[in-house]
């Protein structure tokens, strides 16, 4: 079966199960009733006491109800994989899928909460109403610019972690993968110059956590559709009110300067981080051929990669990664935000910033212990990366003044794999014991 007749697989089978269980999550209690008079606890009047306490201190909110272990994920559809600006009721399925992430691989509550609007006002005015349900919000398929700005405005009006995975996941991961790649090919991170193919939330982010790294900002090129990004580019006034974050960076980057196409930016380049079109063939193999020696190439388009990684190893790549499960080197945002939130919530953090992200990177590639050019990037079915990176996000939440609860790395890691662990076992018992109906195929 080749690249593309997989694919047309994996659509078939989603499709044909999306309609067998009709949803990928569901509620359930997790308190006992034995009786139906338990209710006067868990419900009136007993609850009334619970109410009391909280409104005496509402961080209790955190310890006497389900808020310490519940995430938003919230979208308006305008930016849904590759799919483009396809509404909020057609994101529904992507949102229920990273719900279903966040509870496997994390233990998390999470709620898929598509919005209906076109106000970036109205969209942070309902998820600011959130706040009192939720222990962080994840926002989720929101487009470009859109998101930079309602991401700014609300982690600036909230009081707890608000993220989007679209820019500050794929920016950790690709980070992380990063990390290691130039471990292999014996290369620092001062030294390189990186070619960032497309400037949506993705890249725009990652080229941001690069320099909060410490990698050398007038090393990093972008390139778009319109060529090059740099100071004397014709959009660059455009681009100050539009997209400021895009404009800043116009102005740091691309030290030497450099003009003209995509093919020019890659050019004696070390590295190409692309998230840009998902059409195998967008990146030339001989567009690689003219980089340095030891070539990194990333193309995390989806659902198919600017090159396919086969055509990008004829062509003199050394490391590919994709954004894809059937090749080696998945740069996959699945292996960042269940840990990041299990570790942010653990904490009951007041926020989330770059310098949680750089921690967060670093323990992903640091669970690696002996990168090869096949595996830069841990599996998803590693289990224990999953405790280990939120401990180490949770204790850094605490190092950075951030965390309503404080404790030491150790602590954070247990708590975290008990959580973790007991979450898998009851999902194990219910579909050991056919409380959920298997596949066939």
């Amino acid at each position: 079966m080749n690249d593309e007749e997989r694919t047309a697989n994996f659509n078939r089978l989603a499709i044909k199960y999306s309609q067998k269980y009709r949803g990928k999550i569901n509620t359930m209690p997790k308190v006992p009733i034995n009786k139906l008079g338990d209710f006067s606890i868990w419900y009136t009047p007993g609850v009334a006491a619970v109410s009391e306490k909280i409104k005496e201190d509402h961080d209790l909110s955190f310890e006497l109800t389900g808020r310490w272990n519940s995430v938003a994920i919230v979208t308006d559809g305008t930016r849904v994989l590759g799919l483009g600006n396809i509404g909020p009721e057609a994101a529904m399925p992507v949102m229920e899928g990273k719900a279903l992430i966040f509870n496997y691989l994390g233990g998390i509550n999470a709620i898929p909460l598509p919005v209906k609007t076109d106000s970036r006002e109205y969209f942070n005015s309902v998820v600011r109403s959130l706040e009192p349900s939720f222990g962080a919000i994840n926002l989720e398929d929101i487009e470009s610019p859109k998101c930079f700005f309602i991401l700014d405005e609300l982690q600036k009006s909230m009081n707890i972690p608000v993220w989007h995975d679209d820019q500050l996941g794929t920016a950790s991961i690709t980070l992380a993968g990063l990390i290691n790649a130039l471990r292999i090919v014996g290369k620092k991170k001062e030294d390189v110059r990186i070619a960032l193919i497309g400037s949506g939330a993705a890249n725009l982010a990652t080229a941001y956590l690069l320099k909060a790294a410490g990698f050398n900002t007038g090393n990093l090129i972008i390139a778009d559709h319109l060529g090059v990004l740099e100071p004397e580019r014709e959009d660059m006034d455009k681009l100050m009110i539009n997209n400021p974050w895009k404009y800043k960076f116009a102005m740091e980057s691309n030290r030497d300067r450099i003009k003209g196409g995509i093919e020019n930016s890659i050019k004696g380049a070390d590295v190409i981080i692309s998230a840009a079109k998902s059409q195998p063939g967008f990146i030339r193999k001989e567009w690689i051929k003219t980089m340095n020696s030891d070539p990194i190439v990333f193309a995390l388009a989806n659902p198919s990669p600017e090159i396919w990684p086969g055509d990008a190893k004829a062509a003199g790549a050394r490391i590919v990664a994709t954004g894809r499960s059937d090749f080696p080197n998945q740069i996959n945002n699945s292996l960042v935000f269940p840990s990041l939130f299990r570790g942010v919530l653990d904490a009951r953090a007041k926020g989330v910033n770059f310098d949680v992200m750089v921690t967060a990177s670093e323990e992903i590639a640091n669970f690696v212990e002996n990168p090869v050019e096949e595996m830069i990037i841990p599996r998803m079915d590693q289990y224990d990366l999953y405790p280990r990176v939120a401990a180490a996000v949770a204790y850094k939440t605490s190092q950075l003044g951030l965390a309503r609860r404080n404790n030491s790395k150790e602590w954070f890691y247990n708590n975290a794999k008990e959580i973790i662990d007991f979450n898998r076992k009851i999902y194990g018992e219910i579909l050991g014991n056919g409380l959920i109906e298997r596949m066939d195929e």
